[in-house]
C-alpha cells in the first residue's frame, strides 16, 4: 500500500502570514488538530498543530545558571528560552507553526508513514511532490479507517 492510496486530498491549509486566532477558529470549525502552512506557491512550510496553538498556556522554564563575579553564567541554553518566549507571545502562523516539517511522497510505502508517526510523534504526514507542493495528507485516523 502506498501513501496515495490512502492520503487525503481535501487539505485545509493555512498561509505563514494568518493569526493565530485565525487558525483556531479553522481547526475547531473543521474539528480538527492541525493543519500544513503553505507559501504561495503551494509548497509546504510548516505546521501548526493544537500543541503549538496552546503553547501560550506552558510553564515558562527558566534554564538554570550561577552568579560568578557580578555576571551570570547559565548553566543551560538560553536558545530554548527565546524559543519558548516567541511561541508563548506568538501572533502569527509563522512564529508559532513547526518547520522542520517531515513529508513524503505519494510512493512512499504505508510501512514508512507508519513509521514516521510513530517514531517522530507527530499527528499528521503531509504528501508532497518532488518539488515540496502538497497533494494531501496522511493522519493517525487515515492509517485506523486503513486497518478497518
Amino acid at each position: 500500500m502506498k501513501a496515495k492510496d490512502i492520503m487525503n486530498r481535501n487539505v485545509i491549509t493555512v498561509h505563514q502570514d494568518m493569526t493565530v486566532d485565525e487558525v483556531v477558529k479553522i481547526l475547531l470549525d473543521h474539528r480538527i488538530s492541525g493543519v500544513p502552512v503553505l507559501d504561495e506557491t503551494g509548497k509546504v512550510i510548516g505546521i501548526v498543530s493544537e500543541t503549538d496553538l496552546i503553547y501560550r498556556e506552558k510553564n515558562l522554564h527558566i534554564p538554570s545558571f550561577i552568579s560568578i563575579l557580578q555576571g551570570i553564567v547559565f548553566l543551560e541554553s538560553t536558545k530554548d528560552l527565546e524559543q519558548q518566549v516567541k511561541k508563548m507571545a506568538a501572533y502569527k502562523v509563522k512564529d508559532v507553526m513547526t518547520k522542520n516539517v517531515i513529508t513524503v511522497s505519494e510512493e512512499a510505502d504505508l510501512n514508512r508513514v507508519v513509521d514516521i508517526i510513530i517514531d517522530q510523534k507527530v499527528n499528521r504526514v503531509p504528501v508532497t511532490d518532488h518539488e515540496g507542493k502538497l497533494l494531501g495528507i496522511i493522519t493517525r485516523s487515515d492509517i485506523l479507517k486503513h486497518i478497518i
